[in-house]
């Protein structure tokens, strides 16, 4: 992928006031889960708030969610 392009594609969304990072990837956009967890949950530490959350839905049983989403 070129620059131009990803710069093109590469835009900020505003949710809640806050700027949510997002990109086109293969025909969809995916947003920044860190800036919606912020937004969402105000808090000041949202990687380790999505890192909490990945380590509890490991252990109710959702492996695959657990393992296969990062963090953009």
């Amino acid at each position: 992928m070129n620059n131009a392009f990803l710069m093109e594609s590469t835009k900020i969304a505003i949710f809640k006031g806050r700027e949510i990072r997002k990109t086109i990837y293969r025909n969809e956009w995916w947003f920044s889960i860190i800036d919606i967890i912020q937004a969402l949950t105000q808090t000041e530490r949202p990687r380790k708030y999505w890192n909490d959350l990945k380590r509890k839905l490991k252990i109710e049983g959702y492996y695959e969610v657990s393992d296969n989403i990062g963090q953009l």
